[in-house]
């Protein structure tokens, strides 16, 4: 009655479990969040599906069954939390149920079982040691031990317990009696499972990707091992109750002796068998003879067996592996150890190399003297080639084939050490960057600058010696380490060899690419406690040697330290100044050279450290430049610019809009949202847009002048004026020039300043004034800076003028009170009368286009 009563329940429990299972499920998909997922989940789902399933453990004397593949839910549940784990869990047990049978309930009760079972494990762990991912990337301590402990325990109780709960109901029988009988065994693969999920976790978070490429196979090992391990327990206890049968038998029916032997010597026919045909196998006595070898140790091997029996065991062992395997076969007759296990390297009769795992035990005679050793050889050479191939990959840059930046680095540590050793000893680094690497890659496309990198090394290495290393860093930046060298004129030799190398051209497809190298030289007896620190002034010292005109090397010296320091120190004053606004426009005056009115001015960027006092220009742009922040900076100067001209424009009732010039950098031409940002300080400072002139110089244009076009009609269409900035400077094409919407030209100070003493410098100022008069745009000649200066303009038509001669760059307050002195109800606008026309029509039938 009490069985019917277990057996009618039965089918309402599988439901309900699989109800509960389904709303897991649905709660860890709502709830999952994907931004901690990435390739190694997907790697984790891949290996689960495709390998932990098909990986079956068989629990004995049961129908049960255990995969690998709780081992990586648990490890998924480590690196990304319960609900990927959960997710992980549903999946692999529904492909698992697949395999063990085809009525659905069995499969969704089996399913919902390890949904059910994962999400109250990771439930328990959150509870007691909140997030196992934040825990997982901490040293090992005795809080990550047990939770890993609580893992497996949760995680074995709940699984084994619903499970033994849905059989012993179907069966009418007792739970507690079921899950003792048939469950208990599966206790260790849990734990087991549990611990090396937590190894392969803490290996994962500082490996990466390939310590789970590694580890994956040693936990499939140890699942085989262990089922292995469940095989001869219960193969042990088969024979157990076989041989208390035996003796029963043997007490009542002595007549059945004869049978008893025979069933003997099939048994030992059976071991026969299994010796000859099972993984290597040998018998070796303690002299080190071969006794016994089997058929496939023999074939590993390329001998016969009498050959292999005739052979010393010594003569197979790889002359490096064989101290350390006698000392371990000295151990283990001794009674030091009960077995070894050793991963060591044959030699077969092709004197080829075989790495073996061996595993040796020692049996005695009646008389407890060794009698033999019993040796267990696996060929391992596959596995070791794999490892081989991850550790290559971990430490060589897989492009050029050349060590990495990690490689390198150990090398350089060795060589600290060393130095600090001994002062005989001395080294150096050299850091080279490639001068032209960015053309390559835009104009003839990665692919091309890939063989020019592969091309590039190969000469780096025959330039160097054999004990030097040569390493790719990343990109186009290599290192080279010069091992004990003599003096440091032996390192400038083989960089002046790099450079005349790389000065040859390169032959990519048939089409020559000329290059040169920048390179940067440190040398050990500067003194250096860690690798890092000489590779960073190696870089230093390059960087040195570009800014000073490239295809050239430099040496470091301290002094490059304290201003690389200094560098540092200003970029982050700086980036902390433009936040707190303490960077401001300065105005210089551009007045109308016919009626010497202000017309306008001109913001330039001005830096009152709070410290260093007044910071020339010169010193903080090239740094915004360099770092990107010459962006913010230029549009807060324009944001202000255009504040002051609306209060000037509102303070002063000049007949013609005062107007404000304001330089736009390269990096801000390049931005896709430039347009928009200037429109929108326009509107809010509300000003005419044609009361704006941005500055571009020709070189920034003509970097890619179709593009260059395309954004200069953008910017003329929100209503600004456009200035070419330093014209005459760069190497601009008059093809292009009257394609340009440009309406000022502005003439470089370098040629104004030298008209008085330099014939050519005059002609030039002429001519950029006719050119312009052409092509109907207006001059401002930057440097005016004394009256001659201003007169040859005048004579030459130019129509407006800035420089000392009028004012240096004033401060909000200064250039307000200048105003308010210049002030003129005159007209600002200048037009040139009938006879000026004629001269200037005059001077430019002297040129053409």
């Amino acid at each position: 009655m009490e069985s019917e009563t277990r057996q009618n329940i039965a089918k309402p429990f599988l439901w309900l479990i699989v109800v509960f299972g389904a709303l897991v499920g649905i709660y860890s998909v709502i709830n999952l969040s994907t931004e901690q997922l990435g390739l190694g989940y997907i790697l984790l789902v891949i290996v689960t599906l495709s390998l932990g399933s098909r990986v079956i453990v068989q629990i004995p004397r049961c129908k049960g069954q255990i995969s690998v593949s709780d081992t990586f839910v648990l490890l998924s549940l480590l690196l990304f939390g319960t609900e990927a784990a959960v997710l992980l869990a549903g999946a692999d047990a529904l492909m698992s149920s697949f395999y063990v049978s085809k009525k659905k309930l069995n499969i969704a009760f089996n399913t919902s079982v390890f949904l059910c079972s994962t999400f109250l494990t990771g439930i328990v762990l959150k509870s007691a040691f909140g997030s196992m991912p934040e825990l997982t990337v901490q040293e090992f301590s005795p809080s990550f031990l047990l939770a890993l402990t609580i893992m497996g325990l949760t995680q074995y109780a709940a699984n084994s317990g619903l499970v033994a709960t849905a059989v012993a109901l179907r069966a009418g029988e007792k739970i507690w009696k079921m899950w003792h009988d048939n469950f208990l065994w599966t206790s260790l693969t849990y734990f087991a499972g549990a611990f090396a999920a937590g190894i392969v976790a803490k290996l994962s978070t500082t490996l990466g990707l390939f310590a789970f490429l590694a580890t994956a196979p040693i936990i499939a090992i140890i699942y085989f091992t262990y089922c292995t391990y469940l095989k001869n327990i219960e193969a042990a206890a088969k024979q157990a109750e076989l041989a208390e049968t035996h003796v029963a038998q043997l007490n009542r029916h002595i007549a059945e002796q004869e049978r008893i032997s025979n069933a003997l010597k099939e048994s030992e026919e059976h071991f026969r068998t299994a010796f000859d045909h099972a993984v290597g196998m040998a018998l070796v006595s303690p002299d080190n003879r071969w006794l016994e070898v089997n058929e496939s140790l023999s074939l590993l091997l390329g001998y016969s067996q009498a050959e292999l029996q005739n052979k010393s065991f010594r003569t197979i062992i790889h002359p490096d592996d064989l101290g350390h395997t006698l000392v371990k076969m000295q151990e283990l007759l001794e009674g030091i150890i009960k077995s070894f296990q050793l991963e060591h390297r044959y030699i077969n009769q092709e004197k080829e190399i075989i790495w073996v795992l061996s595993s040796a035990s020692l049996v005695r005679g009646e008389d407890g003297k060794p009698k033999h050793m019993v040796f267990q050889v696996q060929n391992i050479s596959d596995r070791k080639q794999a490892e081989e191939q991850i550790h290559y990959a971990a430490f060589h840059d897989a492009l050029t084939g050349l060590p990495n930046r990690t490689l390198i680095s150990d090398r350089m540590s060795i060589a600290v050490e060393r130095a600090k050793k001994s002062s005989d000893y001395k080294f150096a680094i050299l850091f080279i960057d490639l001068d032209r690497f960015k053309i390559v890659n835009d104009t003839m496309g990665h692919e091309m600058g890939d063989k020019l990198l592969i091309n590039l090394s190969n000469r780096l290495k025959e330039c160097i010696r054999p004990i030097d290393t040569v390493a790719r860093l990343g990109g186009d930046e290599f290192a080279v380490l010069l091992d004990g060298i003599t003096n440091q004129e032996l390192a400038i030799e083989i960089t002046t060899r790099i450079q005349e190398s790389l000065s040859k051209p390169f032959d990519l497809d048939g089409q020559e690419f000329f290059t040169s190298a920048s390179i940067g030289i440190s040398f050990s007896s500067v003194g250096y406690e860690r690798p890092e620190d000489i590779l960073r002034d190696a870089d230093t010292a390059m960087y040195r040697a570009k800014a000073n005109g490239k295809a050239r090397h430099e040496v470091f010296d301290l002094s490059m330290h304290t201003r690389a320091v200094e560098a540092l120190k200003l970029e982050n004053d700086l980036r902390q100044s433009i936040e707190k606004g303490e960077l401001q426009p300065h105005f210089q005056p551009i007045v109308s050279l016919p009626s010497g009115t202000i017309t306008g001015f001109e913001a330039l960027a001005r830096w009152e450290h709070p410290e260093r006092g007044l910071i020339s220009p010169v010193d903080f742009i090239p740094l915004a430049e360099e770092t990107g922040l010459i962006v913010p900076l230029g549009m807060k100067i324009l944001k202000d610019a255009c504040q002051q001209l609306r209060r000037w424009q509102v303070m002063f009732n000049t007949t013609a809009p005062l107007t404000m010039s304001v330089n736009l950098s390269a990096k801000q031409f390049a931005q896709k949202d430039l347009v928009e940002e200037i429109r929108k300080v326009i509107r809010d400072a509300q000003i005419e847009a044609d009361c704006i002139r941005l500055e571009i110089t020709e070189n920034i244009v003509m970097e890619n002048a179709v593009s260059a076009i395309e954004t200069l009609k953008q910017l003329k269409s929100i209503g600004v004026q456009l200035s070419i900035d330093d014209f005459g400077t760069g190497y601009s094409s008059l093809s292009y020039l009257h394609r340009f919407p440009f309406d000022i030209l502005k003439i470089d100070r370098s040629f104004v300043s030298r008209m008085s003493t330099d014939k050519d410098s005059r002609s030039i100022v002429e001519t950029i004034t006719t050119l312009a008069y052409k092509l109907g745009k207006s001059t401002v000649a930057e440097g005016v800076e004394t009256e001659a200066h201003k007169a040859m303009l005048s004579e030459f038509l130019c129509d407006y003028g800035q420089g000392y001669l009028f004012s240096k760059p004033l401060n909000s307050n200064d250039a307000e009170e200048y105003l308010r002195k210049n002030a003129s109800s005159k007209n600002n606008d200048y037009q040139p009368v009938e006879a000026v026309s004629q001269n200037i029509e005059t001077i430019a039938n002297q040129y053409t286009m």
